[in-house]
């Protein structure tokens, strides 16, 4: 009969809601389903209401909350947060928690749905420590030799993908970790690629793809190589550009049909094929940015992409460029160049068709700047402290300058720096150089070894 199969139909999805809903919410499926008496119109409606958000809840989370990496989704430093303030109190956004003794750092935190990773030097070794989302420690693990040389904090912003955290040493080892705190496997590429850390040591935070991560060694051998990211077997070497590496965390870009990954290496910019590691194409950017003298590549700054254009920006009076690339991805062209516009270390934002970021030692040296994303023409600079980093979030800008620990909240706006509110990190010794995250209603901001979480929703 229809109502006996109801029945079993009825018993098999509430087990199978328990399994999708477990704890408290699976009991209360499970009483909905199986003690309330409920008419039969109504049990159906009830079944296919929970169908819909279960393959909703399933569909958003493997999706979407896989991947959490350097400056965002996407690498794009825009955080995807609704509902925040839009003004601080007089004292800036109530300090949630803070916890000390995360090791010298300059790297970002990487928050995750149900943990906080952040890397840190303490003594001779980088540690990656796990936190709870209320700033408990849950464990730590040593993953490899610390860069001591110049600058000895941390520079890794751990990748988690998928339960596993991709790391890279100061030393140059390349590192999975589980998110039990155990390392699954790792592998020196500098010294498997007869590389070496150039000046300020090794900044990469690896980039994952498909089944692959991505590690730029630089040098005579290789210029990146991608390994499997369950063994860390080889699964493509790049053809050498003969470059020392860089600072540059690279970018993924999807177009024309490829996933290509670009960057600079020494006096190149460059692409990748991610399926086989075949160079796609290369830009002198030394003869673009035509100096002479000691010239210094210290390249810092992730790619901004957008609709087949990509902005190449670099410190040091280097020239930024607006790049287009062909309908087939195979070669750019230069849209436009901006030679007062040279942010250092703390990343752009691009907002409508404006881009924000800093100067560094083009004139004017260290201030604040909005450039035409379209024309390339700069629309103001202003002084603000010192220069800095810059994310966004629900439409609005967060800088934090790293000369003495201000934070500001900024309307984007064309014609003006346009300063809402702002508070100064007094926590934590050093240069502020770790870029501020926003998860779930929270500013994230790291000082030396001192992670702190605002409340700003």
């Amino acid at each position: 009969m229809p109502f006996l199969h109801t029945q079993k139909r009825e018993k098999f999805i509430s087990q199978k809601l328990f399994l999708f809903c477990p704890g408290r919410t699976g009991n209360i499926v499970t009483k909905l389903m199986l003690n309330l008496k409920m008419s039969y119109f109504m049990k159906q409606v009830l079944i296919k209401s929970f169908s819909v958000l279960i393959f909703f809840t399933v569909f958003v989370t493997t999706g979407n909350s896989q991947l959490f990496e350097w400056r965002g989704p996407g690498r794009s430093g825009i955080y995807n947060e609704s509902g925040l303030l839009k003004k601080w109190p007089a004292g800036g956004p109530a300090l949630i928690w803070e916890a000390a003794r995360m090791g010298d750092g300059y790297a970002s935190p990487t928050v995750t749905d149900d943990a906080i990773y952040v890397t840190g030097r303490k003594d001779n070794s980088d540690v990656l420590t796990a936190l709870t989302t209320d700033g408990k420690v849950k464990w730590e693990t040593v993953y490899g030799k610390a860069w001591m040389a110049n600058h000895t904090g941390s520079r890794c912003t751990p990748t988690y993908y998928n339960g596993k955290i991709f790391l890279i040493s100061g030393s140059g080892d390349i590192v999975c970790v589980g998110s039990d705190g155990k390392i699954k496997w790792s592998k020196n590429h500098y010294s498997l690629y007869e590389s070496k850390p150039i000046q300020f040591g090794i900044s990469e935070s690896p980039l994952v793809v498909d089944n692959m991560v991505i590690a730029s060694p630089g040098g005579k051998k290789a210029s990146m190589v991608a390994f499997n990211i369950n063994d860390g077997k080889i699964v493509w070497e790049a053809e050498p550009l003969n470059q020392e590496p860089q600072y540059v965390n690279p970018k993924l870009i999807e177009y024309a049909g490829k996933k290509m990954i670009v960057s600079v290496m020494g006096t190149h910019i460059f692409a990748v094929n991610a399926k086989d590691g075949k160079i796609l194409w290369k830009v002198d950017y030394a003869a673009a940015n035509g100096a002479t003298g000691n010239v210094r590549k210290n390249h810092a700054i992730t790619p901004v992409y957008r609709d087949g254009h990509i902005l190449i920006a670099n410190g040091y009076s280097w020239v930024t460029l607006k790049l287009k690339l062909s309908a087939e991805g195979n070669k750019v062209d230069v849209v436009w160049e901006n030679r007062n516009f040279d942010p250092q270390l703390g990343g752009v934002i691009l907002l409508g068709n404006n881009i924000y970021g800093t100067t560094h030692t083009s004139d004017p040296a260290d201030s604040w700047i909005c450039v035409d994303w379209v024309t390339g023409k700069t629309l103001w600079t202003s002084k603000w402290y010192s220069r800095g980093s810059v994310i966004s979030a629900d439409g609005m800008l967060y800088l934090f300058e790293e000369k003495s620990g201000h934070v500001a909240l900024v309307k984007p706006d064309a014609s003006k720096l346009d300063i809402v509110s702002e508070f100064q990190v007094t926590k934590g010794e050093g240069p502020f150089w770790a870029h501020p995250v926003i998860n779930k209603g929270k500013l994230y901001i790291r000082h030396g070894d001192v992670l702190m979480a605002y409340r700003v929703k």
